[in-house]
């Protein structure tokens, strides 16, 4: 598999991660996002031995779209403290089959992780177990029966955007896990990392990253 590459300076390494893909390895042993770039900068560099990579953050493996990588421990150190503060702007797509109530909206829950079964659950009032989570979305289209959200989320929560959406009834298309009816063809989930706005870990300019829809059916009528 091949690594699509969205930004690269000596710093960081900004890729388009394809639905099914791990972005950091878990039991299953399967082959991640970060091997992959290790292997490109092994062989476009030509570096042997180890390679440094940093996952500055993560997708769900189901979901596609916009990844930082770091390619300096310095600029690990750095990146992380902006994900930590919320100095960076993310912009996710999704696919779903209802229509909101409203067409666009802030969405405050409380959510609970259940380690066991890998699910998230959003409670509407404060709950002391739960992570206070937000979000902003907006309504994009309708086309084929379908609808199209942008979503910012200001709070970085497991599973956030997918059960917040499916809180309100508009579970995302192929999310099995949040009330979806069918599965895609291919196994994912109709969520797409749009666009990543951060500030450069040394230069301090603000970067802006894009990534291209999937060329699957269900992005088909959005591009």
């Amino acid at each position: 598999m091949s690594l699509s590459v969205l930004f690269e300076d000596n710093h960081v390494l900004v890729v388009n991660k394809p639905a099914g893909l791990l972005v950091h390895g878990d039991e299953t042993g399967d082959v991640t996002l970060a091997d992959l770039a290790k292997e490109y900068i092994r062989e476009k560099y030509n570096k042997p031995g180890n390679v440094f990579i940093g996952v500055v953050h993560r997708l769900d493996r189901p979901v596609s779209g916009v990844v930082l990588l770091a390619k300096t421990s310095k600029a690990l150190t750095r990146l992380n403290e902006l994900f930590r503060s919320k100095k960076t702007r993310k912009i996710y797509w999704a696919v779903t089959l209802n229509k909101p109530q409203q067409e666009s909206g802030t969405l405050v829950h409380w959510l609970v992780k259940d380690a066991s079964r890998n699910v998230t659950k959003a409670f509407a009032k404060e709950n002391a177990a739960g992570a206070r989570s937000e979000l902003n979305y907006r309504l994009l289209a309708f086309k084929q029966g379908r609808y199209l959200l942008e979503v910012n989320p200001i709070t970085g929560r497991p599973h956030q955007i997918r059960v917040q959406l499916a809180s309100m009834r508009c579970p995302i298309a192929g999310d099995l896990k949040y009330g979806a009816p069918t599965p895609l063809p291919d196994k994912s989930i109709a969520l797409h990392a749009r666009e990543l706005h951060f500030e450069h870990p040394t230069l301090k300019t603000t970067i802006t990253v894009s990534a291209p829809l999937p060329a699957t059916p269900v992005w088909k009528p959005f591009v």
